[in-house]
C-alpha cells in the first residue's frame, strides 16, 4: 500500500490548528491505523507536548529534517504521516514542497497526499484559499471550519463558493464543533491527548482523575469529529483499509 502524508496547516494563526491535528491523530488511533507526525513549531513543539511517542519536532527550513519526514515515508512502515505546520506557514510549505518535486510525486501516485486547512471565522479565510489554490491540482484538499468560540461561521453562498473552490476539483469541507472551554482546559493542563482524557488515563499510563462531566463533553466532541471526519473520503480510503494497512 501507498503511503499517506497530511498536512494541517493555515495562513492565520489562532485557528486552532493544533487541535485539528490532534483531534485527526485521535480519529487514527480509534480506528487502529498507526500514524506518525511532524511538529513544524521549532522549538516549543505544542503537539510534542501531547503525543511523545508519535510526533517529532522538525524544522521544515532545514534540509535534513525534510529529509527525514518525506525520505522516510516507505521504510517507516507507518501508513500515515501527519505534518502539523507552523502557524503562518502553509503557503511556504506548499511552496516548497511544489519547488522539491513532493507535489508533483503525489500527483503522480508515488503516495497519497491530503492537505486540512483549518479557518477561522472570517472572510479573510476565503482569501487564504484562493492563494493556495495553484498548488491544489491532483491533491485531496479538505477545509476544516473550526469553532474556537462562539462566534458563527459567514455562510459561503453559491455565487461565492464556485468562485473559490471551482479550480479546487477535490475540494470538500467539515465543520469542527467548539469544545467546552473548561473541558479543553482540563486536557490542556493533563497534557495527554483526546483519547487517554476520555478513557480516564494519566500521561504517565496511571488512572487519572479526570472529572466524569468533562469526560463527557470531550467524548461527545470526538463523536462529533468522528462524524465530519467520516465524509472525507481521503479519511474514509485510509481507515478501511483501501489506501493504508491497519494495526492487526
Amino acid at each position: 500500500m501507498k503511503p499517506t502524508l497530511i498536512l494541517v496547516g493555515a495562513d492565520k494563526g489562532g485557528v486552532g490548528k493544533t487541535t485539528i491535528s490532534r483531534a485527526l491523530l485521535d480519529y487514527f488511533a480509534r480506528k487502529n491505523v498507526l500514524t506518525r507526525a511532524f511538529d513544524t513549531e521549532n522549538p516549543r513543539g505544542s503537539l510534542k507536548r501531547f503525543y511523545p511517542t508519535v510526533a517529532e519536532i522538525v524544522d521544515l527550513g532545514n534540509v535534513a529534517h525534510q529529509m527525514r519526514i518525506l525520505d522516510t515515508m516507505e521504510s517507516a512502515n507507518v501508513p500515515v504521516t501527519v505534518v502539523d505546520l507552523k502557524a503562518g506557514n502553509l503557503s511556504y510549505a506548499l511552496d516548497l514542497f511544489e519547488r522539491i518535486g513532493v507535489l508533483e510525486a503525489a500527483r503522480n501516485g508515488v503516495f497519497n497526499m491530503g492537505l486540512m486547512h483549518v479557518v477561522g471565522p472570517s472572510i479573510a479565510s476565503l482569501d487564504e484559499i484562493g492563494e493556495i489554490a495553484k498548488y491544489l491540482q491532483g491533491i485531496q484538499y479538505v477545509v476544516g471550519r473550526n469553532s474556537i468560540n462562539e462566534t458563527n461561521f459567514f455562510e459561503w453562498d453559491e455565487v461565492t463558493h464556485r468562485k473559490y473552490f471551482s479550480a479546487i476539483p477535490k475540494a470538500q469541507e467539515i465543520n469542527i464543533p467548539k469544545l467546552n472551554e473548561m473541558a479543553y482546559e482540563q486536557v490542556d493542563v493533563a497534557g495527554v491527548t483526546f483519547k487517554d482524557f476520555i478513557d480516564n488515563k494519566s500521561a504517565d499510563g496511571s488512572q487519572g482523575k479526570f472529572s466524569f462531566v468533562l469526560r463527557g463533553y470531550v467524548k461527545k466532541w470526538c463523536a462529533e469529529i468522528d462524524d465530519e471526519f467520516q465524509r472525507v473520503q481521503m479519511l474514509q480510503d485510509i481507515t478501511s483499509g483501501g489506501r493504508a494497512p491497519t494495526l492487526v
